[in-house]
């Protein structure tokens, strides 16, 4: 059977006001049929051309509780286009180290390079490009992106809407040199009424059962230099985030004159709306080209 496109989402220049909620609503059998799309199709078909030598290689950074599988649906549709594509594993350890250890990878790529970061993984990005001079371009999927001086706990708490902090679980685990420190998870129980509830409930479970932790000290961390104020950036707005407020992201969006999509979805736009992330990630390959 084949599953159905997904429906367009709303493309809005930069605003000054509070964003509207327009988009399209992903019913669970849409996204349900997206998700079998993007896990079969793309497996099992020939991409349309091979990617190019002057190409740009797209660069996938997960968030917190996740790892480099999570953008499996995209990677698939990335690749049928003819992309190349590279998921690194992002360690969660902290704003600092995860970008220096991000910019560790960049240095060993041929060419022009199209950084994606999803949630956390944006304020990851957003300081490992500025010291990544094969960096062209920045996309940002329901994503942080700081300033430089930002702390991501003060950033999140600017606006109302997140479900996040009351989902959280923690756990002690030895820091540096022994001392205590803590791991972050969400509670599985609230995955999916958090984090993705537009995404199937068996697959939320699976996603729940799997994720990975963030150092603690991640929300309280002072962002770096911020590579947007001088690369052009995409940010895709993921209306009914209960994660990070869509109107944090609108605001970042607009202070940073990112090019911005917004669609109806939750935090897991790469489950729900696969098709929507791939386009506007190959909308910024176009213009890096």
């Amino acid at each position: 059977m084949t599953a159905p496109a997904e429906q367009p989402a709303s493309v809005n220049p930069v605003r000054d006001r509070a964003p509207s909620r327009r988009g399209v609503l992903t019913t669970a059998a849409g996204a349900a049929a997206a998700l079998t799309a993007a896990a079969v199709t793309p497996a099992h078909a020939a991409p349309d051309r091979a990617p190019r030598g002057d190409d740009p290689t797209v660069v996938l950074v997960h968030g917190a509780f996740a790892d480099a599988s999570s953008w499996t649906p995209v990677i698939g549709r990335l690749q049928r286009h003819g992309l190349r594509v590279v998921a690194p594993a992002n360690p969660l350890r902290g704003l600092a180290d995860d970008a220096a250890r991000l910019t560790a990878v960049l240095a060993t790529l041929t060419g022009p390079v199209v950084l994606v970061g999803h949630s956390y993984g944006g304020a990851v990005v957003t300081e490992a490009a500025a010291a990544s001079p094969a960096v062209k371009a920045l996309v940002y999927v329901a994503a942080f992106m700081p300033d430089e001086g930002e702390v991501l706990g003060e950033l999140a708490g600017r606006f109302p809407g997140s479900r996040l902090l009351e989902a959280l679980t923690q756990v002690t685990v030895p820091g540096p040199g022994g001392t205590p420190g803590a791991d972050l998870y969400l509670r599985t129980d609230r995955f999916h009424e958090v984090f993705a509830q537009d995404v199937p409930r068996d697959t939320a479970r699976v996603l729940a059962a799997v994720q990975r932790p963030l150092n603690a000290g991640a929300f309280t961390d002072r962002a770096g230099a911020a590579a947007w104020r001088k690369l052009p950036s995409w940010t895709l707005v993921t209306g009914d985030d209960r994660g990070i407020p869509p109107e944090l992201q609108f605001f970042q969006a607009r202070r940073a004159g990112s090019r911005t999509v917004e669609v109806r979805s939750s935090h897991l736009p790469l489950y729900s709306r696969p098709g929507t992330v791939t386009s506007v990630i190959r909308d910024a390959v176009a213009h890096a080209a």
